[in-house]
């Protein structure tokens, strides 16, 4: 989503790097094209002046100036300044050790239901045992995903019927949860395509009978910023303590994520990542502010990987990076599909970008195809390469829809790999060692 805006950033900085000394008509010039920038991004008119402002106010001192290197500086100032518009400090919801309910709330098609699901998924797997409530009795089918969206994750689903009460709703869920103990509830409502008193009324009523620790917003980041006064009408009228933005992973420009804060005054906790059920990250503006600015994004990429470790011992690792077969390169390749689209991991890595044009797209059939190869070999193949002949190169191509020229071109690229790994492995130091001292 900040694709557009990072590029025209990045460019913005391009200029005034390796200058040596910036003058406070350089600086001014700059904030000037990023302005320009940040309302193409449609961002809120009054956050983009007032970012400018600040940035300006810090960069034109002589002490950012007068510097040995003034172009980092206001790279600097303007990664801290973004950050603060984006929220300043990560904030998740209030999660006690139970009675927490989570009333989710927002207009139709902002993807209430499916970050739900999301949601019950991401804090099952921390250990917490949540009830979903499908509340939404306007929708057809609404009440339908969330039960497979349940199924599918293993969390049980409490329906509310059509034309019941709030009142009644609420008396037979707590009599729900007083035979069966949740402590994280999650509450889908119904939306509509606008704003009206039916809605609200519906809600407030809703809400004050299930009393929620949190009354979290949904909002559709592809709508840009013009679903944010929509947060204003929910707060004032059934109160929000903080906003997830949907949908952060699609090609609208950002200003909605950009805005938030400053227009609602609430936190963003989470963002929708991707369809899949996994696809919610707690929202971090310093790394947001990173990703924009082309710094990369190390720590989400760390997290995505840790998540996926197995139990290999880091010592192990390293003294198998010599022995590093195709077996080991396609169990490498499955796990990096797992974090996303390699588009998507490259984005996360420092300087990728200027590796990569930018809106260039990593051919994901490519890998499949790599894949294929490896799966069609035999074990002692995959282990042992060198027994790979004519015969057996030509087996597998037919095995794996390729050519042999592919298999050629794999086993070439693995034999360059291998070579790498294989220095990394001498170089890495055991742990516990001391880099620098022999014995």
């Amino acid at each position: 989503m900040f694709q557009s805006l990072g590029d025209r950033l990045q460019s913005v900085f391009d200029g005034l790097r390796g200058r040596g000394r910036l003058t406070e008509a350089d600086v001014k010039a700059a904030l000037r094209e990023v302005r320009v920038a940040l309302l193409e991004a449609d961002v809120n008119l009054e956050v983009a002046r007032e970012f400018t402002n600040r940035v300006q106010e810090k960069a034109v001192g002589s002490d950012v100036l007068m510097s040995l290197q003034p172009d980092q500086r206001v790279i600097a100032i303007v990664h801290e300044e973004l950050k603060d518009v984006l929220g300043g400090k990560s904030v998740l919801p209030t999660l006690k050790s139970e009675g927490n309910v989570w009333l989710l709330m927002g207009l139709q098609g902002a993807g209430k239901t499916t970050t739900a699901g999301k949601l019950a998924y991401r804090y099952k797997a921390q250990g917490r045992r949540v009830l979903l409530v499908a509340a939404d009795t306007q929708r057809p089918a609404a009440r339908d995903q969330l039960r497979v969206l349940g199924e599918q994750i293993g969390v049980p689903v409490f329906e509310v019927r059509d034309g019941e009460a709030p009142a009644s709703s609420a008396a037979r869920l707590k009599e729900h949860l007083r035979k069966d103990f949740r402590d994280l509830v999650i509450v889908d409502t119904a939306g509509r395509l606008q704003i009206d008193d039916a809605l609200m009324d519906e809600l407030a009523d809703l809400s004050g009978r299930v009393e929620p620790s949190e009354r979290i917003l949904v909002v559709d980041a592809m709508t840009g910023q013009q679903s944010l006064p929509v947060a204003t009408a929910f707060d004032q009228r059934i109160g929000v303590t903080g906003l997830i933005m949907s949908k952060l992973d699609g090609d609208a420009r950002g200003g909605a994520a950009l805005s938030a804060k400053h227009v609602t005054g609430k936190p963003i906790y989470f963002a929708g990542m991707s369809e899949k059920i996994d696809g919610l990250e707690p929202f971090h503006p310093d790394r947001v502010a990173g990703r924009i600015l082309g710094m990369g994004d190390v720590l989400t990429l760390i997290e995505k990987a840790k998540a996926l470790e197995g139990d290999d011992d880091y010592d192990t690792q390293m003294r198998n990076l010599g022995d590093f077969s195709l077996q080991d390169m396609l169990t490498q390749m499955r796990r990096i599909k797992q974090m996303g689209s390699f588009t998507d991991v490259l984005k996360l890595i420092p300087g990728a970008g200027k590796i990569v044009p930018a809106g260039t797209n990593i051919d994901e059939r490519e890998i499949g195809r790599v894949e294929a190869i490896i799966s069609s070999m035999t074990e002692a193949e995959r282990h042992t390469p060198r027994i790979l002949n004519a015969a057996r190169r030509k087996r597998i191509a037919r095995g794996s829809g390729t050519t042999v020229q592919d298999v050629n071109r794999l086993i070439n690229n693995y034999e360059e790999m291998r070579k790498l790994m294989k220095r990394m492995g001498k170089r890495a130091p055991r742990r516990g060692s001391r880099p620098g001292l022999r014995g």
